[in-house]
């Protein structure tokens, strides 16, 4: 006779784990593994490939009910169940006085608690009075507040600017890469337009994260290893997949929020790094630890009171960048962990950013229509986009052209405006729809397209012919996209899914 190791009952249908051995109901642990993707019992990881299907003879029947062949077996099953129910209601009830008593308890003691902070307060301030008043009558200058010395330690920093090696390194990366970007043409090789028309679904790996809450809200690819790419979702984990075996290779569990925004540090030198960026108010630096085989968070980053609304590694390779919704954005050093500078509070919360190619300045987004371009060595406003004649909202989503001289940015929930960065002007404007919410905007690697991905799917556009040259509405809303290598793939988040768009064939 089996029994289901999860329900505890004669399964119909029994299977047994060739891992664990456990035997199981079939839709009981198909249904587990489509929701966590491991063994009930063990933990361990867990397909539907190894699972076993019993084949026992005679059928297994379940156990007969004890039987009540009298009326006197039957009162006194009776008075069991009531003798049982008595007392599981006495001890209901005596762990709800307790209960009583302890509420009572805390709610005295929070009174208590409440009177002393306010008599405190109260003494704090007419101590403040006096010596304020003793301060004066002897000429001495008042002592700066808590509040007011942070503030005055931030304006400081925001004079100073990045360390002097940090300026120099950020320069020295500016000139090599302007230098460059003068005389860049497309890459070899590089996806044509008539060769993006004919873009078609290729790939779709269903399931990823849990499904409650279900939802991914960024990706990202690794170019070391195209075949393997990043994942943030609503469940609080950042995900690696491979792409070539369709499998989960690391789950890393850290933030205790969803997780916005995701990114790779992949340089020549150095190691590779993952970064998450959450709802929870802080980033996460994940490493590969080869001794281990496994994935370790390096660093947590702390620094701000708001949500992280933007992440992206400066072209140096050694400095992240991070916007929030407590006006403020970051400067952190990939190497030594440490912060490198934090911005006074502005008049508005930032809600997306994005480096410029050069890595001598970077845009952030606002809730009032506007976009703030700061130069990022000395913190100063660089200039002030806002388009004309908009109604206020959200610009959640920035993206500088790789050349350099534009920038791509929602100029309503609809609509997308292009940016002469040298003119400092919007020069075109792509309508998308009114049932189009844009969530992301995205520049490729060699600046001929735009991808735009929202509530209603995917579109690649043409730089400077602004022709749509694809529509990808597989999956619906889409939360966020990459672009391949050599531009010959366009990789989608739909609700739980990766979509992979390519050339057919």
């Amino acid at each position: 006779m089996f029994f289901c190791a999860i329900s505890g009952e004669v399964p119909q249908e029994p299977v047994v784990s060739a891992k664990s051995g456990k035997v199981y109901e079939r839709r009981l642990i198909v249904k587990y593994i489509t929701e966590n993707g491991t063994d009930p019992v063990t933990g361990d990881k867990l397909e539907e490939s190894d699972l076993i299907t019993i084949k026992a003879s005679p059928d297994n029947a379940p156990p007969r009910p004890p039987t009540y062949s009298s009326i006197p077996a039957l009162l006194h099953a009776l008075q069991n169940e009531w003798d049982a129910l008595v007392l599981e209601t006495f001890a209901l009830k005596q762990q709800y006085n307790n209960t009583r008593q302890e509420l009572s308890h805390a709610l005295y003691a929070q009174d208590a608690a409440t009177r002393v902070v306010a008599r405190l307060i109260r003494e704090r301030d007419a101590a403040r009075e006096a010596l304020a008043s003793v301060q004066a009558t002897m000429g001495v200058a008042p002592a700066v507040a808590a509040a007011e010395q942070e503030d005055v330690e931030m304006a400081e920093q925001a004079e100073e600017g990045l360390p002097k090696e940090v300026q120099d390194k950020i320069e020295e990366t500016r000139e090599a890469l302007s230098a460059v970007r003068k005389k860049r043409k497309t890459p070899a090789g590089y996806v044509s337009a008539s060769e993006m028309k004919t873009f078609t679904s290729k790939h779709v790996i269903p399931s990823l994260h849990a499904s409650s809450p279900a939802g991914i809200n960024s990706i990202a690819l690794s170019f070391a290893n195209p075949t393997q790419f990043w994942t943030g979702g609503n469940d609080k984990i950042v995900q690696l997949y491979d792409r070539s075996t369709d499998k989960v290779l690391a789950s890393l569990k850290g933030h205790t929020k969803r997780v916005n925004h995701v990114a790779v540090r992949e340089a020549d030198g150095q190691p590779s790094l993952v970064l998450s960026a959450g709802a929870d108010k802080m980033a996460k630096i994940w490493a590969h630890d080869t001794a281990s085989g496994e994935y370790q968070a390096k660093a947590t980053i702390r620094v701000h009171q708001g949500e992280l609304t933007g992440l992206a590694v400066h072209p140096t390779s050694t400095v992240v960048a991070l916007s929030s919704l407590d006006k403020t954005y970051s400067l952190h050093d990939l190497n030594t962990f440490v912060q490198l500078w934090r911005s006074v509070p502005g008049d508005d919360p930032f809600t997306s950013l994005s480096i410029h190619p050069d890595g001598a300045l970077f845009a952030v987004g606002t809730p009032s229509s506007s976009i703030q371009i700061y130069d990022i060595r000395s913190g100063q406003v660089a200039a002030m986009l806002t388009p004309p004649d908009a109604s206020p909202f959200t610009v959640n989503t920035l993206s500088f052209s790789e050349n350099g001289y534009h920038m791509m940015a929602p100029n309503a929930l609809n609509s997308l405006a292009i940016w002469d960065l040298r003119k400092q002007k919007s020069t075109h404007t792509i309508s998308l729809g009114d049932d189009f919410k844009v969530n992301q905007v995205l520049y490729d690697l060699s600046s001929n397209f735009l991808g735009v991905a929202g509530s209603t799917g995917t579109r690649i556009f043409a730089h400077k012919t602004w022709d749509e040259l694809v529509r990808f509405e597989e999956g619906g809303d889409t939360s966020s996209i990459v672009f391949g290598p050599s531009g010959k793939e366009v990789w989608g988040v739909t609700g739980r899914e990766v979509r992979v768009w390519g050339l057919s064939g």
